[in-house]
């Protein structure tokens, strides 16, 4: 090994460094983000619903129980790919062809987690109006197999059923002038995912052509699980960050409000901004919204689908069939008067009789990367003022990079191969096997080669001596850049989602500055950094009752290509600055070493030749055992 150079051999191992971080600068900048702040709490919309209907709704209660219980008993098991899956399609399209309105099949393919690709068929029936303009109400007629799916979803089924009875007299002719054009769409694939949902929002070229030239989707009423014991509530999120017109969710919360004597629950504020941080829902407005069409779902479960088990006729809640079902009717007739007033979508945190627009929200939230920039780039020219190398910290950091895409690369091998899961870009049911059963083997693959990974990786990370405080002070600044990355990686893909990044931002800075409170102080200083993504694993396991399971989940969207490949990006970005900033926090963090300090192979090269050695040993102790 080569002799370090005189200046490096005289350096002494440990140096004061008062004050890395400029206090006023920080609070100057929050001075700053305090604009936007009082800019957002005026910025607060006061939605108005729709004229209700002159007339009273006729949806028949009995009528669509007697569907509900048809569809339940004869088909069971309408799962995918299942026994009654087609019966159950041929009865739908049989029952709207005896009201006069023919059922069209549009059948497609998904690939279904745990069920491989299997071959689906949505059933479209127009009731024409004076308008091309139509307005859709759908409901998925499948279940998971596991029980009649009474409620889930033979009753919105039924529903639909009664609504398009109720557009027609039984002689076949229109009972009403309608201004718009009612398309009724029975989905398949809704328990896994809702794949009939997503296949009209991708393709809604075969209701165009039914309706005609010119024609479009303006609002979609959809149905799901309307006859459980819950309260009546109401459910908006999509599958990016927007929310349906703000005129259809009103309306509709004025419709139940009408027949059922009191408001639908809805997601609380702070689900509603998670829902735009991290876009999820497990109902089929979900895909609609996210491609433009204001869609929003009519149910009597909570934030999940009810549970498929015990899920039977005689747990029907017959009352609430009928007061949803006329719910839904009296939104429509709201719908038909006024619809291209409650077409189009946006971003906003729905308060019942307030709005918070979404773009305040995301002003709000760039406005808070402003203390960390100006707090790190103060931290660089202080660094830069005092000779500080940064050039090994950034190397360290570009060593656990490369640890951590390491790690990527093999997560998304295991999904390729369908060691994870695999199938199309849709939520996965809870109650399904690949949400629940942990896949063991490819976790502890996964994990393992990570591990070797960063064993490769440790020896030019790990300290072999005490480390200065320039030397943290350098790793720190590395690690905030890094954060810095990450951070506007996230508020170019959505800005919604940097409230999962902004409590590590600001708590990990002040790292630097607390080094005379000792090491617990740091350590806790650093878990709340955390915060941000343990609330979204706390979000999945408390509203959509996910449990434990709540750990594995995200990995499994992940695994089916439904988060975006950027945030994907970021997040690994992120961990391994997070890494970083933990060996700071520990005690534990080194500057990689300089050319002189280093071996002459390096740590992949150094790995492949011990490796090569044992193998040597192994077959020298078996020659000579022999």
């Amino acid at each position: 090994m080569a002799e370090p150079p005189p200046s490096r051999q005289l350096r002494p191992r440990r140096g004061s460094l008062e004050r890395p971080l400029s206090t006023r600068i920080y609070r100057s900048a929050w001075v700053l983000v305090a604009v936007p702040v009082l800019v957002a709490a005026f910025t607060v919309g006061q939605p108005d619903p729709l004229p209700a209907p002159a007339l009273p709704p006729s949806f028949d209660q009995a009528t669509a129980v007697q569907f509900a219980t048809e569809l339940a008993q004869r088909f069971p098991d309408r799962s995918p790919g299942g026994p009654g899956a087609g019966a159950a399609a041929e009865w739908v399209a049989a029952r709207l062809g005896d009201m006069g309105l023919p059922a069209q099949r549009v059948e497609f393919t998904a690939e279904v987690p745990g069920r491989g690709v299997v071959r689906l068929v949505n059933l479209l029936a127009v009731a024409p109006g004076n308008s091309s303009q139509a307005i859709v109400v759908m409901a998925d007629r499948d279940n998971l197999g596991l029980s009649p799916g009474a409620n889930d979803n033979a009753s919105g089924t039924a529903a639909l059923l009664e609504l398009a009875r109720n557009v027609v007299t039984p002689d076949g002719g229109q009972q009403t002038t309608r201004s718009h054009t009612l398309v009724f769409v029975s989905t398949d694939g809704g328990a896994y995912g809702e794949l009939g949902a997503a296949e009209l929002a991708r393709n809604p070229a075969p209701v165009t052509r039914l309706v005609g030239p010119g024609s479009a989707v303006i609002a979609v009423v959809n149905l799901d699980s309307i006859a459980g014991r819950g309260r009546p509530r109401l459910e908006f999120a999509a599958d990016n960050p927007r929310s349906p017109s703000i005129a259809l969710v009103t309306t509709a919360d004025a419709s139940i409000l009408a027949t059922t004597g009191s408001a639908p629950s809805r997601p609380p504020p702070v689900a509603q901004l998670v829902d735009l941080a991290f876009p999820f829902t497990l109902f089929g407005q979900g895909p609609l919204v996210a491609h433009g069409t204001a869609a929003v779902t009519l149910t009597s479960g909570g934030s999940r689908p009810p549970s498929p088990y015990h899920d039977t006729v005689s747990e029907l809640h017959r009352n609430r069939l009928g007061q949803l079902g006329r719910a839904a009717e009296t939104l429509l007739v709201s719908l038909d008067s006024a619809a291209e007033v409650a077409q189009g979508t946006q971003p906003y945190v729905y308060l019942g009789t307030r709005i918070l627009y979404g773009w305040t929200i995301q002003f709000v939230l760039l406005a808070g990367l402003l203390p960390f920039f100006a707090a790190t780039l103060d931290l660089f020219a202080r660094c830069r003022r005092r000779g500080i190398a940064l050039l090994p910290a950034l190397r360290s950091l570009r060593s656990r990079l490369g640890v951590w895409f390491w790690a990527g690369g093999i997560f998304a091998l295991l999904a390729l191969t369908g060691v994870l899961p695999r199938g199309d870009a849709r939520p996965i049911p809870p109650d399904t096997t690949p949400a629940g059963d942990w896949p063991v083997g490819g976790l502890i693959v996964l994990f393992g080669l990570t591990g070797l990974g960063w064993l490769v990786a440790r020896p030019r990370l790990a300290p072999t001596g005490e480390t200065m405080r320039e030397d943290e002070l350098g790793g720190h600044l590395a690690a905030m850049l890094g954060l810095a990355i990450a951070s506007l990686v996230v508020a170019a893909t959505n800005p919604f989602a940097l409230i999962f990044v902004l409590p590590s931002l600001h708590a990990w800075l002040w790292l630097a500055h607390v080094e005379a409170l000792g090491r617990p102080a740091r350590l806790a200083l650093y878990g709340l950094g955390f915060i941000g993504p343990l609330f979204l694993v706390l979000s999945f396991a408390l509203r959509f009752d996910l449990g434990f399971d709540a750990l594995w989940y995200p990995f499994a969207l992940a695994s089916l290509g439904y988060v975006p490949i950027s945030l994907l990006l970021a997040l690994l970005v992120w961990g391994a600055s997070a890494a970083q900033v933990g060996a700071i926090a520990a005690g534990r963090f080194a500057p990689y070493p300089e050319r002189w300090e280093r071996a002459r192979r390096g740590p992949i090269r150094e790995s492949i030749r011990q490796a090569i050695l044992y193998s040597r040993r192994t077959r020298r102790t078996r020659k000579q055992d022999l």
